[in-house]
């Protein structure tokens, strides 16, 4: 595995109050862990040392179900929110990513589809759904990103292991615990409806969840003010495909919406459903023409908004993101922020004073694009303020593209 998960994880944090979360119907394991499981520990909560990870989630004990609410563009049934992933967090809010190159599978309809799983398919075709419409890539993306840092999901944890059999339980148990946490409808049965003109408060949201989910609180993420994300968090007793999961407060402060005045917009013109509940993209982009006018640089990894581009050109997750202005220049636009003029030099974004002539970018299918190629990367993923370089074309290790929010 490109990171290694350690032989032993001792943990020491003290309980937290949760719910059992027992899943019913729907609920499918093709195989099973090579060992059976006696008297499993519970993630995050145990206080010795656990060398099984077949039977332990580590170092990722802490899972998150998180589902989107997308309004630009609608994704998604307009009375649903959509599945957007299942995450693995360490037990501190920090986590693992792209663990395993060699699992990194292009083919997950195909996968699902070879093992009979037509209507997880099918499901996963509504209502786990890519804002930008390429739902086999944003699949692709959160195995790899996340399915492959599962410990109990490693090969070596089944019998008679079935190749990328892993890959269908990590998507089942996914949509298994989406089918659970239906919050369009908990929001709605305490008055928490899309609207226009109303706004609500962090405590009333959090309020409508809790009254089906008690003792716990889940992570909310807005943008502009709109609420966009629901993460809701999980410790495990036993492996992701058998065991228990058990609610859990966050593993860290992750919320990032005000406690007043939160928008929750409806989607008009999607598609009609009546599920339980979906999820909804951060990377979307505010209503307006792309790349006129002023705007934002937003970074988007996978599908993932992590993070934008500042006056430099470079890429951060925290902090202001810089206001750029397009202007058209023949059939395409320039860029400047507040350093000067922007343009690729030397094969990196730059905007400053040693630009001397501006990059005439283009968009291709809403993201930026230098010499028509919307693919930009970086040599590792962007975090907190720490900056990294942003580079045209795919030459470096991690995969970007840039997508565009008026100001």
């Amino acid at each position: 595995m490109a990171s290694q998960l350690p032989s032993i994880r001792t943990l020491s944090k003290l309980a937290i109050g949760g719910v059992q979360v027992l899943l019913g119907s729907g609920q499918t394991v093709l195989g099973g862990p090579s060992k059976t499981c006696s008297n499993p520990q519970l993630s995050c909560q145990n206080t010795t040392a656990v060398a099984d990870l077949c039977c332990f989630n580590a170092p990722g004990g802490q899972l998150l179900q998180t589902q989107f609410w997308d309004t630009a563009p609608v994704t998604g049934p307009v009375d649903s929110w959509t599945l957007h992933g299942l995450w693995p967090d360490h037990c501190d809010g920090t986590y693992d990513a792209n663990c395993d190159a060699s699992r990194a599978y292009t083919n997950i309809s195909s996968i699902i589809s070879s093992f009979g799983k037509t209507d997880l398919l099918s499901y996963m075709q509504t209502y786990w759904k890519d804002y930008q419409g390429d739902d086999e890539t944003f699949w692709e993306h959160e195995w790899a990103k996340h399915g492959t840092c599962i410990s109990t999901l490693e090969p070596d944890c089944y019998t008679n292991h079935k190749p990328t059999e892993e890959v269908v339980d990590y998507f089942q148990k996914a949509v298994d615990l989406f089918k659970a946490l239906p919050s369009y409808t908990w929001l709605a049965a305490a008055g928490i409806t899309p609207s226009t003109t109303k706004t609500y408060t962090t405590a009333a949201i959090q309020a409508a969840i809790t009254a089906k989910r008690p003792g716990v609180s889940v992570t909310l993420g807005c943008s502009s003010s709109a609420l966009n994300e629901i993460w809701y968090h999980y410790d495990v007793r036993g492996s992701v495909q058998t065991g228990e999961f058990v609610a859990a407060n966050p593993d860290g402060t992750k919320s990032t919406c005000p406690s007043t005045g939160i928008k929750y917009l409806p989607k008009t013109g999607g598609a009609t459903g009546t599920s339980p509940s979906t999820s909804a993209p951060t990377g979307t982009t505010a209503p307006g023409t792309p790349f006129t006018g002023k705007g934002y640089l937003n970074v988007n990894v996978g599908s993932t908004q992590t993070g934008c581009v500042i006056s430099a050109g470079t890429w951060y997750t925290s902090g202001t993101c810089a206001t750029f202005t397009a202007a058209t220049s023949g059939s395409g636009f320039t860029l400047t922020s507040s350093k000067g003029k922007c343009g690729v030099v030397s094969g990196a974004l730059v905007c400053g004073s040693s630009v001397t002539t501006a990059t005439a970018f283009t968009a291709v299918s809403g993201k930026l694009a230098a010499g028509g190629n919307a693919v930009w990367s970086a040599d590792a993923v962007a975090s907190g303020s720490t900056q990294q370089t942003v580079y045209a074309g795919s030459g470096h290790s991690s995969q970007i593209s840039i997508v565009w929010q008026s100001a």
